[in-house]
């Protein structure tokens, strides 16, 4: 059986020891010559490498491990280029988050003013990642699930037509997971899902079980009441942010009572509760700072301080297997269906045809083929279609360079209140993002 040579792109990112951990659970499925790690920080990417080469070591003595932060060394003969990069780090998401809140506006990662800050970020950092793999690996495929998803998929749909990148989110399968065992079930991959809408902006139609039995009755009835919250034993429902987002899903969910809702609706569909409910001092990078970064990276140190990995806490992470499971389908050709975020182009008839939409897909060696979706309703189309204009308009003012475009952007964002405050925001985001934008006219 052939092995796969791998770059990680975000070596240095908390969820590589989580993905390699993923990748040595699948070894007998999809073999692996060598792992390779890429960052443009060295000194972060180190902690996390020298920490994998330990486990690897223990592990999968066969797989090779190279960190590195030379594109030429680290693309070179790849099968598979997997990217989660996040320029300018938690800092700048601590300010993404809270320079709209001093607004009255929401603060969040990758949803209104701080999204599209983070994406004018991502989407030269994505970019550079793709012409390196081109340039080094003509024939590798790129599983990009750079945040924020949706700028991201549109700027490498507007910007790099060609190109052999599947954008994808893990956010509906953490979803997925928490819906199946509120249904009893061990895992999502036991229910087939209807979903469509855009990254961080959809709804699920139907989820049933492998005899295709619908389960919405049971979903819907249970999201009605308490959202997606669980017996609390979930990961996410540890952390006090994701827990209030799980149950805000109930009201998300009663403007259209025959479907359930992404949980990051909320912030679009509620963002005056949203505000009211946030600490503009604490938000959701000071917690992950605080939680996950410090956890992460003490659990690599400890590993590379007593030389063994044996008693590491560091776990599989719930969206891995999601990556690995794309591997395979374009390797092995699979044809497994898939939510994956591409390009309208008729599966919503009713939808702007280059729309970048998130819908399921089968998915084998030359990339996805949409399944259609069929129009939708009124509600969700206009709601989309506002979403859309955002997304769009930040490309072309990354593109052109465009302050106008970049406000007509925000001012779009359903989370801003107004075209003054819309203004007040750029205009900070600007100069916080000095080192990382490009001088807009």
């Amino acid at each position: 059986m052939k092995t796969f040579n791998i770059t990680i792109a975000g070596g240095g990112s908390t969820f590589t020891p989580g993905i390699i951990l993923m990748l040595l659970d699948y070894l007998d499925e999809f073999p692996i010559d060598t792992i390779k790690l890429y960052d443009n920080d060295g000194d972060r990417q180190k902690t996390i490498a020298d920490a994998c080469a330990i486990l690897l070591k223990e592990r999968a003595p066969e797989v090779r491990l190279l960190a590195s932060t030379n594109p030429e060394e680290a693309f070179t003969n790849i099968d598979f280029v997997m990217a989660h990069i996040r320029v300018g780090k938690y800092a700048m998401r601590e300010l993404d988050e809270k320079i709209p809140l001093k607004h009255g506006v929401v603060g969040q990662e990758t949803c209104g003013p701080g999204g599209i800050a983070y994406g004018m970020r991502s989407i030269p950092g994505v970019l550079e990642l793709i012409d390196y793999m081109e340039k080094y690996s003509p024939e590798a495929w790129m599983l990009n699930y750079s945040n924020p998803a949706a700028i991201v998929a549109e700027a490498t749909r507007k910007l790099r037509p060609h190109s052999k990148v599947l954008n994808i989110c893990d956010m509906p399968i953490g979803i997925e997971e928490l819906i199946a065992k509120n249904l009893g079930f061990a895992s999502r991959k036991e229910m087939e899902v209807d979903y469509y809408g855009l990254n961080h902006f959809g709804w699920w139609t139907d989820i049933r079980d492998k005899n295709g039995l619908s389960l919405m009755p049971d979903v819907i009835k249970h999201v009605s009441q308490h959202g997606y919250a669980t017996d609390g034993t979930s990961e996410l429902e540890q952390q006090e942010s994701w827990n209030s987002t799980l149950k805000k899903a109930r009201d998300v969910q009663a403007l259209d009572p025959e479907t359930v809702p992404n949980t990051y609706l909320k912030y679009y569909l509620y963002p005056d509760y949203e505000v009211a409910h946030s600490n503009k001092e604490y938000t959701r990078a000071n917690e992950v700072m605080e939680g996950r970064e410090k956890f992460v990276f003490g659990e690599c140190q400890a590993i590379i301080d007593k030389g063994t990995a044996k008693e590491t806490k560091l776990v599989i992470d719930e969206h891995a297997s999601y990556i690995v499971d794309l591997a395979k389908a374009i390797a092995f050709n699979t044809k497994e269906r898939m939510l994956m975020i591409v390009e309208n182009n008729g599966a919503i008839p009713n939808f702007d045809p280059t729309a970048m939409v998130e819908i399921p897909c089968l998915v084998g060696s030359n990339g996805p083929e949409k399944l259609v979706v069929g129009e939708i309703p009124r509600f969700q189309k206009s709601l989309m279609e506002q979403q859309v204009g955002v997304e769009k308009l930040v490309v072309e003012a990354f593109e052109e360079g465009s302050y106008q475009k970049l406000w007509q952007a925000i001012t779009l964002s359903k989370t801003v209140p107004s075209a003054k405050v819309a203004k007040d925001i750029l205009d900070d985001l600007i100069e916080a993002n000095k080192a990382f934008w490009p001088a807009l006219k």
